[in-house]
């Protein structure tokens, strides 16, 4: 029995203490999180209102109000058991990162004291050097601060041992750069604020006094028996299989999708979500997925700092919990070839401080009118800026994902639903026309349709969709920090917010009224920005064609959309909004190249090994047994006479040759690709980063096609790596 089949009958859910009397979600939703509601509770209420007014105006606190909070902040902290702290940032990695200090402070020889002052909580200093950095920091300067973020609560990590207190904070370089995802996104919040406010103004509403952008990032991923994972070199060092043979059954049945959740698997979900509960993160939804052994997490929208922040501690939590039940969460793109991958559905909306959803096309004209501008604004952002969408979601598992038919294609474009469409065209023909027969306002100067709450169907395939009071980013990778892709949908839609703003002022200067200016401009938007709508199939090779038509970019490799952040027009849009500086550009475009490049040598170097120490040896044993099982028929043909028909022999004999032939073509294949990444050493990272596009990749797959079909002929006894057939079909 081979060391797989071992495994394999040593497979079983994990026994679970059964709960009989579960908690009310609501009796324990964010008891782990330093809430403004438990923050109010342990402080003066003068320091309250000046830390609320910090929030809403920028007033910053006085120090001594700091004080308050951190010892308020330290007691709490301590009440619940915990004896560290550290300040949780999120370096360009797209991971988080830590460095734990304790409470404790020396107030004697050999005596100690807890202590955590306003400073401690509002800045400390890891060392920065190890951190990516792409050129911002020289190598002499180690230094780098964390600072708190107060818009985001502090929370409570518990572990088997023990507890620790998390102080959401940004990461900054010794001269004040960004060194994180979470400055430019709340950098960005900021710009969006200042320019839907300034449009708002324009219809009336003076006593809006914050915009602000919200997200529900719906989170995909896989589920592996953790037998399974120790055994495949590929899940352990690249997150997905290098190699593996399809199942002969996958996904085409669909039984997956939506269907019975198995019971180990909804038990690892029961205590995801109980874990999230406490720390405030709002989980709604749990589903199966299409792919076998893929599942979905969906929140509700919160605001967009906070709903990154709770996406990365999502993610943490999947992965450990998914350890506790035997098993190991996949967050990689596509881990397995051939069947779906995962990604991670941004939804995106905006909202103001009255709790109004700007992108709800309302009950009345009026509204109407303030949502279509909003709407044009945000169809002239992606238009303009989509160079800079793709760039958001580029990185080397959504290579594998993107344009293969289960998500959007790389190109960018937007989905409005017949509706939406049907009145844009009205708009832009000028003409009057009913919408449907639940619609009958008549398209007026200051008459405009309305719309239904749900004014529009779900296209799946589409990168960019509007699905009623939202659009969805569905081109976000499963693994992503969605920091970055917020930061840049906001800030390029704040730019069009202006831009429409400026336009309306503009025409209404000229003695139009207001309700004429607003659909002139909305008018001229929507003819300048069709070329950006779509309301087809998104994954046909027609819309291939025609968005090349259009003008359209269809950039599939990674170093070629990471070009926009160097692009002259891009770096002044960001510098204008104060969200990225030239150098924090820059440096980003260097940081994931060169993260690019080192994911394909980490994926090539264990693909080398897996087939040098795995996959040909096990492909030599059967070569082996199958020259000997052809040597000794000759034998006894020869020798005792047996009688063999010619085509038996030439059967024997071609089967050998098969496996001999696909052996060396997967060791020529092999060796090209050792020989290529020496010579790569030798290049810059971006010439590098297209050498492993055009000529690493495909030699990858040149290995990956003669292996998978090694592993359907080779004994199933000699074959050691789990094969998708066990690994995709839990028990």
């Amino acid at each position: 029995m081979g060391m797989r089949q071992e495994v394999l009958f040593k497979i079983k859910s994990v026994e679970l203490d059964k709960i009989n009397l579960p908690r009310k979600v609501s009796s324990y939703f964010g008891e782990n999180t330093f809430s403004t509601e438990v923050m109010r509770k342990h402080i003066s209420k003068a320091t309250f209102a000046a830390f609320k007014t910090w929030m809403s105006e920028g007033k910053t606190i006085t120090l001594k109000q700091a004080n308050e909070i951190a010892d308020a902040m330290k007691k709490w902290a301590m009440a619940k058991g915990a004896t560290y702290y550290t300040h949780w940032f999120q370096p360009m990695t797209g991971l988080t990162a830590e460095k734990h200090d304790s409470f404790i402070s020396f107030s004697g020889p050999g005596k100690v004291i807890e202590k955590f002052s306003g400073n401690k909580l509002i800045q400390g200093e890891p060392d920065a050097s190890s951190f990516p950095s792409g050129g911002i920091r020289a190598t002499f300067e180690a230094r780098g601060y964390t600072a708190w973020d107060p818009s985001s609560p502090a929370f409570i990590i518990e572990s088997a041992l023990g507890k620790t207190l998390c102080i959401p904070t940004i990461f900054i370089s010794y001269h004040g750069e960004a060194l994180d995802k979470k400055l430019p996104l709340l950098r960005s919040d900021e710009a969006l604020n200042k320019s839907a406010v300034g449009l708002l103004k324009l219809f009336g509403h003076k006593d809006i006094k914050k915009v602000f952008s919200t997200c529900g990032p719906e989170q995909e991923y896989f589920l592996i028996d953790k037998n399974y994972y120790n055994l495949r070199q590929d899940l352990i060092m690249a997150g997905r299989t290098l190699v593996g043979a399809p199942s002969p059954k996958g996904q085409q049945l669909e039984d997956q999708y939506f269907g019975t959740i198995k019971e180990r698997v909804v038990n690892f979900m029961f205590e995801v979500a109980e874990e999230a509960y406490k720390l405030g993160i709002p989980i709604m939804t749990r589903h199966n997925e299409v792919a076998p052994h893929q599942y979905e997490f969906a929140p509700i929208f919160e605001e967009s700092n906070l709903a990154a922040d709770h996406n990365q501690l999502l993610m943490e939590l999947m992965k450990k919990v998914a350890l506790r039940h035997g098993m190991v969460c996949l967050l990689h793109e596509k881990p397995f070839a051939g069947i779906n991958g995962s990604g991670k559905h941004l939804n995106w909306s905006l909202a103001d401080d009255k709790g109004n959803n700007l992108l709800n096309p309302g009950e009345t004209p009026e509204s109407n009118l303030q949502f279509l501008a909003v709407l044009a604004a945000v169809l002239r952002a992606v238009y303009l800026h989509a160079d800079l969408l793709r760039s958001s979601v580029a990185l080397a598992g959504n290579e594998h994902r993107l344009g293969a038919n289960e998500a959007p294609p790389a190109i960018i474009s937007v989905f409005l639903g017949a509706q939406l469409t049907a009145v844009l065209s009205m708009l832009e023909k000028g003409v009057k026309a009913r919408v449907s027969k639940r619609d009958i306002i008549d398209l007026g100067i200051a008459r405009l349709p309305r719309f239904n709450k749900d004014s529009t169907d779900r296209n799946r395939t589409s990168p960019f969709a509007f699905t009623g009071s939202k659009f969805e980013f569905r081109a976000v990778g499963s693994s992503q920090n969605i920091s970055t892709p917020i930061a840049i949908i906001n800030t390029i839609i704040a730019e069009s917010l202006d831009y429409v703003a400026g336009e309306i002022k503009k025409v209404t200067s000229t003695g139009k009224d207001f309700n004429s200016a607003v659909l002139k401009v909305i008018s001229q938007v929507i003819k300048e920005t069709k070329d950006i709508c779509f309301e087809g199939n998104n994954y046909t090779q027609d819309w291939v064609r025609e968005a090349k038509k259009r003008g359209l970019g269809n950039v599939a490799a990674t170093y070629k959309a990471l070009e926009a952040l160097t692009e002259e027009k891009n770096i002044k849009l960001f510098e204008r909004y104060k969200v990225f500086s030239r150098e924090e550009l820059i440096a980003r475009y260097h940081i994931w190249i060169h993260m690019y490049n080192l994911t394909l040598e980490i994926e090539a170097n264990t693909l080398i090994e897996m087939v040098n120490a795995s996959i040909v040896p096990a492909g030599y044993k059967y070569e082996k047994l199958l020259a000997r099982t052809l040597h000794e028929l000759m034998a006894l043909k020869k020798g005792a006479g047996l009688r063999l028909e010619g085509v038996v022999l030439k059967d024997k004999k071609d089967h050998l040759a098969e496996v001999v032939k696909k052996i060396y073509y997967v060791r020529r294949n092999t060796n090209a690709m050792a020989a290529l990444l020496e010579h790569a050493k030798k290049l810059i990272d971006e010439k590098r980063a297209a050498l492993y596009f055009k000529e690493l990749k495909p030699l990858m797959e040149h290995v990956r096609k003669h292996v998978d079909q090694l592993e359907c002929v080779v004994s199933d006894n000699a074959w050691d790596l789990p094969k998708y057939r066990e690994m995709l079909f839990i028990k």
